[in-house]
């Protein structure tokens, strides 16, 4: 979509008929008659094809002040030779022809005026560079102590420039093809490794949106296993604020009844009560609580325990398997993953072998091929929603795959030592920290042990608020808890100098930091003792060379849209142009933490905003959120923004969503977790709505008709004129 809004010059083409119109007003192009067809002008200002896609133009062509990297030149990929030759195919004569026939006319806006704030004119690729390094330059990016699930990290260079930024790996499509996805499937298949060895769990997938997310499926997975029939679900007061929030709306649209509280304080016979109970393990304040005795009464009573968990943390500490967990969730972010401004990053899930047929998502398996080898696949895919729709055990579909390989591959260049390594030094940076300002007149919150957090009382006459803006002036960004209490959150890109700063900043220049950098780790009956990544593949790539060889192995035995054109039609099949790209590695887009306080992140309010804006006038709507991390997300948010119509309206007994039968299996999996009962709309023999059989269900259910849900284009493709106005004698 960026690549639409920020470089494209729609040609009015596109709009209304441009026959009777000049060159220079049909394209909106420099020098070319429509974003699909490149040649030059010539003086007569007629149009002279050319047979390279790079074309060379006359000096009458535009100004030559305009820059000439124009996007549609390096990005639009056929020559005038090639359209011709299709549009012959077509029985067609031109692009106007083809568009004619193609897109109603009723959906055609003849006044371009009607998409107000938006740039017909568009930028070449060096400006639209150029505005985003000025939209970047109004980010301040202190460093981070915030923590809360979004942390620090160095994503190493081999993996940065071999896997995040090469497009053998951010242009792979779905591995539903398995023969030409054996490559990026190992590296999944890797991911999964990593999440299920270092949560001691039996098996766990790859392919969740984030960790608040991962609780709210965790919660629906809790739900199912007891058959529906606990309409309660409890979750620890000290999870991550927004893990609770995601947690809750789920739960509200399905009708679950959230409690919070302390989990500790639940007897064997209260958890009865629950489908299941949610903990977070080291808590939002650092503690490292011991919950062995909660995962069993938990488990006598049936009720499924879920943790919420850090994959660094785990790494020294006992894992959530050890200690009675059913299911295990978290973000792998800080397995080499930028902070991103809070996303995209990878969710994962693991959970016992019981509850592998209730998981969401994406789950890569092992199997045998034709002739006898070892082949990857994926499994379990009679959950998924393109085969069960609003049966399906989610609406998450496949999500975060280049997220979660560079996670994958983060763990194998580092290896369970270097992983262990790292989550020694964050630890004993973290113990530096809380002794020296203990020193200096704060107070833990918590007794128990901590791995990377700390949660201080400050020294009494002085407001936390007020040493939050102190740090912040000195670049520093802390988490205000109260305005008595504070939150630290070390990392693995904190540095000595960080904490010198960070303890004098918050002393008031009367503390420092007085040790030899050499600490003690010891969590008690909470270390870690069992063994994780013990497999070759974990043990063997630990230098640049080898892992860049083991990356280029992989990437080697798939086709991806580097290699050529791949004919599944799907959402997610774009191939993102490098310049578009290019930002998302820049430091002040890259490493901005999202809770960090909204006048250090103008630049990025600046492009959210206009990117909304832009959003809005091109579909209609008054306003538009970008906040969904997906496209079933977006669904389930829209439905979600219905549900809460009509119940405003004082009719939420509406709860009917009409769906046709050929819409994307999320559509109606995603109605079902928004609350909604789904009735499905036939297709005819074209694969077009069955308009009458829309009307019929509309009738049928007018009293409890909640929404209809329509793919526009449809899944087959095309622009059904009928499905704008089903009632076309109506103003219904």
């Amino acid at each position: 979509m960026l690549r639409t809004l920020a470089f494209k010059r729609p040609s009015k083409v596109l709009v209304s008929s441009a026959r009777s119109k000049t060159l220079r007003e049909c394209s909106g192009v420099r020098g070319v008659t429509s974003p699909y067809t490149f040649g030059r002008l010539s003086k007569t200002g007629s149009f002279v094809p050319s047979t390279s896609q790079f074309a060379s133009f006359s000096t009458n062509a535009r100004p030559v002040w305009e820059p000439a990297d124009y996007f549609e030149q390096r990005h639009v990929g056929p020559t005038h030779e090639e359209t011709a030759k299709m549009l012959s195919a077509l029985n067609l004569s031109s692009l106007d022809e083809l568009i004619d026939k193609s897109v109603p006319a009723a959906i055609r806006s003849d006044d371009p005026e009607e998409l107000k704030g938006l740039d017909w004119k568009g930028k070449s690729e060096s400006e639209a560079t150029e505005e985003l390094r000025r939209m970047a330059s109004k980010n301040k990016v202190n460093k981070s102590f915030i923590g809360q699930g979004y942390y620090g990290t160095k994503t190493p260079a081999v993996i940065f420039r071999n896997l995040l930024e090469n497009p053998a790996w951010y242009t792979a499509y779905t591995p539903y093809q398995a023969e030409i996805s054996q490559g990026r499937m190992e590296m999944l298949l890797n991911f999964q490794t990593v999440v299920s060895d270092i949560t001691n769990m039996d098996i766990a997938n790859c392919g969740l949106l984030d960790e608040g997310t991962s609780a709210a499926e965790a919660m629906n997975m809790s739900h199912a296993q007891n058959k529906s029939k606990r309409g309660k679900y409890f979750v620890s007061e000290d999870c991550f604020d927004q893990t609770v929030s995601c947690v809750e709306t789920r739960a509200q649209a399905l009708g679950i009844e959230i409690v919070k509280g302390d989990p500790l304080s639940l007897s064997e016979e209260d958890l009865k009560e629950y489908s299941g109970v949610l903990v977070q393990y080291p808590n939002k304040n650092g503690a490292v609580v011991d919950y062995g005795a909660l995962g069993e009464r938990a488990n006598k009573a049936k009720a499924v325990f879920t943790v919420a968990t850090d994959l660094l943390a785990c790494s020294v500490l006992k894992p959530p398997g050890d200690f009675g967990a059913d299911i295990v969730v978290g973000s792998a972010q800080r397995f080499g993953v930028p902070l991103f401004y809070g996303g995209p990053h990878a969710g994962f899930m693991s959970t016992k072998e019981s509850l592998k047929r209730l998981m969401p998502g994406r789950l890569i398996g092992a199997s045998i091929d034709s002739q006898g080898n070892r082949a990857l696949r994926m499994a379990l895919q009679t959950r998924e929603q393109y085969i069960r729709r609003e049966k399906a055990t989610s609406n998450i579909c496949t999500a975060q795959s280049l997220l979660a390989n560079i996670a994958a591959a983060y763990a194998i260049y580092h290896g369970p030592d270097g992983l262990s390594e790292i989550a020694r030094r964050v630890h004993g940076m973290a113990v530096i920290v809380k002794d020296a300002l203990v020193k200096s007149g704060f107070t833990m919150v918590q007794d128990e042990s901590f791995f990377d957090t700390i949660a201080l009382k400050v020294p009494a006459g002085k407001s936390a608020n007020q040493l939050g803006k102190d740090a912040a002036a000195a670049g520093l960004n802390i988490r205000i808890i109260d305005d008595e209490t504070i939150g630290i959150s070390v990392d693995e890109s904190s540095t000595k100098a960080d904490l010198d700063t960070l303890v004098k900043v918050l002393s008031g220049n009367s503390g420092s930091i007085d040790s030899d950098g050499y600490v003690e780790m010891d969590f008690g009956a909470l270390s870690r003792t069992t063994k994780f990544l013990q497999h070759q593949v974990f043990n063997s790539h630990h230098s640049e060379t080898q892992m860049m060889r083991y990356l280029t192995m992989l990437e080697r035995k798939d086709i991806t849209l580097r290699d050529s054109m791949i004919p599944l039609g799907s959402c997610t099949m774009k191939l993102n142009a490098a310049s578009e790209l290019m930002p998302v590695s820049w430091p002040e887009f890259a490493n901005m933490h999202p809770f960090a306080p909204l006048d250090q992140a103008q630049g990025y309010m600046e492009m959210i905003e206009s990117l909304n804006s832009w959003l809005a006038s091109l579909t209609g709507f008054a306003a538009v959120s970008t906040q969904p991390n997906s496209g079933a997300a977006g669904e389930y948010a829209g439905l979600l923004c219905i549900k809460g119509y009509h119940e405003a309206n004082g009719e939420g007994h509406r709860n009917v969503c009409l769906i046709p039968t050929s819409a994307h299996g999320t559509n109606p999996a995603s109605a079902v977790l928004a609350g909604m009962k789904v009735v499905g709309v036939k297709n005819n023999a074209a694969g077009e709505v069955d308009i009458d059989d829309l009307r019929a269900k509309a009738e049928k259910h007018k009293d409890n008709l909640s929404a209809v849900m329509i793919t526009y284009p449809s899944t087959y493709g095309a622009f059904e004129e009928k499905n704008q106005r089903p009632y076309p004698n109506s103003t219904r």
